[in-house]
């Protein structure tokens, strides 16, 4: 891993979970990270009610776009996220891997969505502790 890990989050329609995951990460981390995310069957947009509960966080995820999940995207991270896509995302020796298995806010309203929002935002810091070491104690102090 280099000096700033690269990590892509996937999920299947790339409209909610990793669209959240993948803003908390950005907001968290700064420059100190490099943050994609990807979807094996991106939708049209972002999920307006994960818009809506990021908003309320002070993250803005609504100028982000669904993307289609590549070959390359997986090639270029360190440590790669899935959120529910199965199989379909490809495998590469090295690579960080991990399954977060996280409701799909799809459909669901803005209260629900604030609890998948939450368990992201947890699943997020630990995964940062653990790629700078004490970076969120500076930032908090």
């Amino acid at each position: 891993m280099s000096d700033r890990p690269t990590v892509l989050f996937v999920c299947i329609h790339n409209a909610g979970r990793s669209q959240m995951a993948a803003g908390y990460l950005r907001h968290l981390a700064g420059d100190r990270v490099e943050v994609l995310s990807a979807g094996s069957e991106p939708k049209d947009q972002i999920n307006p009610v994960a818009v809506i509960a990021m908003a309320e966080e002070g993250i803005d995820i609504a100028g982000g776009a669904p993307k289609l999940l590549t070959v390359d995207a997986v090639r270029e991270s360190d440590v790669v996220i899935t959120m529910g896509c199965g199989d379909t995302c490809p495998i590469f020796p090295g690579k960080r891997y991990e399954d977060w298995r996280v409701d799909d806010p799809a459909g669901l309203d803005l209260d629900d969505v604030r609890t998948v929002r939450d368990e992201i935002r947890l699943r997020v810091e630990r995964l940062l502790n653990e790629l700078l070491p004490g970076h969120l104690a500076a930032r908090s102090s």
